[in-house]
């Protein structure tokens, strides 16, 4: 099991966290990654709607040929997306644990702009320390 990466986005759409944690993936550049999180933004709000049985949050996983991206909704529209192994199971769990502490140390800094890019060391620091448990 391997994490390869976090995403979040706000819920404009826009990426304000991406970090990589282990090779696997492409390396692409930072205006890749905004266009990706704004397409995936689209994608979810698109699934959201196409439930045949009424509301739905959207798409919680796509699988590729070599990872998977598992999307965890907030209840203010920020999306955390957690790009790992096929065989990843802990997923569900690791991003519960990630949202967590973005409402500690990201939520509660006053010096936080809400919806604006995440640069709060003590979250990188936690945000590591979880990743290092479930990869």
């Amino acid at each position: 099991m391997a994490i390869f990466g976090l995403w979040i986005i706000n819920k404009a759409g826009g990426l304000v966290y991406q970090k990589n944690f282990a090779d696997g993936l492409s390396k692409l550049s930072p205006n890749e990654y905004l266009v990706l999180a704004g397409t995936l933004h689209g994608i979810h709000a698109i699934t959201s709607r196409l439930s045949p049985a009424g509301s739905s949050s959207g798409v919680q996983i796509i699988e590729a040929e070599s990872f998977k991206m598992n999307i965890f909704l907030t209840a203010t529209g920020t999306k955390f997306v957690l790009l790992t192994s096929l065989t990843d199971t802990t997923a569900d769990t690791a991003l519960q644990r990630i949202y967590e502490a973005y409402a500690d140390y990201v939520m509660k800094n006053p010096f936080h702009t809400p919806e604006m890019p995440i640069r709060t060391e003590r979250f990188d620091v936690k945000v590591a320390e979880i990743i290092k448990v479930f990869a």
